[in-house]
């Protein structure tokens, strides 16, 4: 294998990243995008870029910083991919700040705009002055900055006013100048705010200029003043120490970690272009900025993910037309859903088909007098989760329920937390995961009188995610499946203990070296001239050694297509090397989310569904479980997704390795507004 990593055949995982956001960021240039969908967008494009500096630029920074001696080779690719992430950003806040316009001036144009604190008519200063005395008066509670000595001590999921305070005493002389800083309530009043309408158009503020037309009535008593205000945000860090104290419990450690979280040290400072250099100045000093730190000179407003939750004033016309989820009628009406998967693997894949069909196997589970018990892994759960709510019915009804909750799913932990509590006080078994091993794997178990069931799953059991994510879930009642189901719980409960699997590929049991196996056979198939391709359909791929094995396969003639949301460390056409290898990102309505393998073997394709991506985590630190797709309904299903995905000329953008994302050409094919036709037309 002629492979040897370098720049130019292998990307930083994080690089590669910014390549995909910025994918989401070009679906909101995009006119023929409904503009509150582009809004959505450039919502979608900020959030994810506070995570990911939360977490990943963290774990960079603390890289660099590390003086253990033997990470030094770890420590100069962290410092390169800091200063390729930095100049990306730098770019790509250009390119957003444009949009940002753009957009706003589409929005306009519909019949919405944004209006500033100094456009108002008589009847909006009336509305803001009596929504003051209503509700902001005792919100904004400014703080004089020469009080502060450390702003990083307040929450960063906020956006912050530092107003510049001009008392003029005497008006042949300069002004005396203060500052304070006031925290925007955007968590008790929202960030914008619906003002009445003036020109036969509807009128929307953001809450950052409602307190600029406020400040006289906040700063009320302080003199013949005027006033300016700048805005700014910061990004913590957001990796947990964990206590390693082993006589702590899990949940005691995660609890702590949690905690430690609102402590994390600043790493990324937006703020707004026009704040004078000398306040500027002031606020880095108390942020404790170092020079491994992102500093962004942005536009007037910060916290752009609240662009998520723009106000649709009722303008359904300018959002996508609904798609309404289907429910499969083998898994609806009076039947019994449990009966129904006895007889025939089902399959759903959301959010084309409804959860609910999901929740009634739950549902039926804990009231059938046939069912003795229920195992499920859960990592993300709903708000209002009716997963947890048919678990606890079970468990009512007399039901041995065991829940393997994933306690350290990120940003979700005290949401899980508290999850766990609930199970356990209705009489649920909760496993909290495997200590250093992420229980990632999407599995139900269901035991029966009459036979057991399996469900294995690309996605999280959660309805909220279910609506946007699209995912497959697998539902069987094969002995060969639904026994290593099984021996996949018995394993988290004694993950020491010696197990293998024939069916399923576990990791860290295994999974990489099944999938090498498949891969072998492809590059043995093509040197004797037999059929051979491996297509896939997964989040991500940044193992160096799975890179190296697809290389491998592209060099003896395997025809390699990938359909890859987010990082993608493999370059594909590279002469020589990967020019077998075709790679596609989607970015549409729905998260492109599942994880599908198949491989050509010889002409009789074995098809494999699951949770695992291509990292690292994913195949040596995580319980990740790949099931064999034997339903020949469910394979034509797969290879149906998996292709449209490869054609689509609207929403899948080449991935060249390069960050270039050019739209593939030819006649226009939206693979996501195809498969929701042909699902409802079956």
């Amino acid at each position: 294998m002629d492979y040897k990593k370098s720049k130019s055949n292998y990307v930083d995982r994080d690089v590669s990243w910014m390549y995909f956001n910025h994918r989401i960021l070009q679906e909101s240039e995009k006119e023929d995008i409904p503009v509150l969908e582009r809004m959505s967008y450039l919502g979608i494009y900020s959030n994810n870029l506070d995570e990911f500096f939360r977490v990943r630029m963290a774990t960079l920074n603390r890289m660099v910083q590390s003086k253990e001696k033997t990470l030094k080779e770890d420590r100069e690719q962290a410092k390169r991919a800091i200063k390729e992430i930095t100049h990306l950003n730098s770019i790509f806040n250009k390119e957003f700040e444009k949009a940002v316009e753009d957009v706003t001036r589409d929005l306009d144009r519909e019949g919405i705009r944004i209006l500033y604190e100094d456009a108002l008519n008589e009847e909006q200063k009336q509305f803001l002055w009596q929504l003051y005395v209503d509700k902001l008066n005792g919100m904004t509670n400014p703080v004089w900055l020469d009080k502060i000595k450390d702003i990083s001590d307040i929450g960063d999921d906020g956006i912050y006013l530092v107003v510049k305070l001009m008392e003029w005493i005497d008006s042949h002389k300069k002004p005396k100048v203060s500052y304070a800083l006031i925290a925007l309530p955007d968590k008790e009043m929202g960030r914008f705010v619906r003002l009445p309408k003036s020109d036969g158009k509807e009128n929307i503020m953001y809450l950052d200029d409602v307190i600029r037309f406020c400040l006289p009535r906040i700063f009320v008593g302080s003199g013949k003043c005027t006033f300016e205000a700048y805005s700014f945000k910061f990004t913590k860090d957001a990796e947990m120490d964990l206590d390693n104290d082993l006589s702590s419990g899990v949940m005691q450690k995660v609890a702590k970690g949690v905690k430690s979280r609102k402590r994390g040290e600043p790493i990324r400072v937006i703020y707004d272009e026009n704040m004078p250099k000398g306040l500027v100045k002031a606020v880095m000093s108390r942020l404790s900025i170092d020079s491994l730190d992102t500093i962004v000179a942005g536009g007037r407003y910060q916290n752009h993910k609240d662009l998520m939750v723009f106000p649709d004033c009722g303008r359904s016309d300018l959002k996508y037309e609904k798609w309404v989820p289907i429910m499969k009628p083998e898994l609806d009406g009076a039947q019994s859903v449990l009966d129904a998967i006895r007889e025939k693997d089902r399959f759903i894949h959301v959010p084309y088909h409804s959860f609910d069909s999901f929740i009634r196997v739950l549902r039926e589970a804990a009231l059938s007098s046939d069912v003795r018990a229920i195992n499920v892994t859960l990592y993300r759960l709903a708000k209002d989760s009716k997963v947890v709510k048919a678990l606890i019915c079970a468990a009512r009804n007399g039901k041995k329920v065991t829940v393997v909750i994933e306690l350290l799913a990120r940003f979700d932990e005290e949401s899980n937390i508290e999850w766990s509590k609930r199970l356990q006080e209705a009489g649920v078994e909760v496993i909290f995961g495997v200590e250093g091993l992420k229980v990632h794997s999407k599995l139900v178990h269901i035991s029966g009188k009459n036979g057991d069931i399996a469900c294995i799953g690309t996605g999280n059991l959660h309805e909220g995610n279910a609506k946007a994510y699209t995912d497959y879930m697998l539902m069987t009642s094969r002995p060969q499946i639904v026994r290593e189901v099984k021996r996949v719980f018995e394993f988290i409960r004694r993950p020491f203990k010696p197990v293998k699997f024939k069916e399923l590929m576990v990791s860290p049991n295994g999974m990489r070296t099944k999938i090498y196996r498949l891969i072998n056979e492809e590059i043995r198939n093509a040197r004797e001239g037999c059929e051979a391709w491996i297509k896939v359909k997964i989040n991500h791929i940044t193992d160096e050694d799975m890179v190296a094995k697809l290389y491998e396969a592209s060099q003896a003639g395997v025809k390699i297509e990938l359909l890859v949301r987010g990082n993608c460390s493999l370059v594909p056409g590279l002469p020589g090397l990967s020019e077998n290898i075709k790679a596609v990102g989607i970015i549409d309505r729905y998260l492109e989310h599942s994880r599908i393998l198949i491989f050509a073997n010889g002409g009789m394709p074995k098809y494999y569904l699951g949770s695992a991506d291509w990292m690292p985590r994913n195949l040596d630190n995580r319980i990740e479980v790949l099931t064999p797709v034997y339903d020949e309904d469910l394979k034509l299903d797969l290879l149906r997704t998996v292709d449209y995905g490869l054609k689509d000329t609207t929403n899948g953008r080449i991935i060249d390795g390069k960050g270039g994302n050019m739209i593939q050409s030819g006649e226009r094919f939206r693979s996501q507004e195809q498969l929701h036709k042909e699902y409802g037309d079956e």
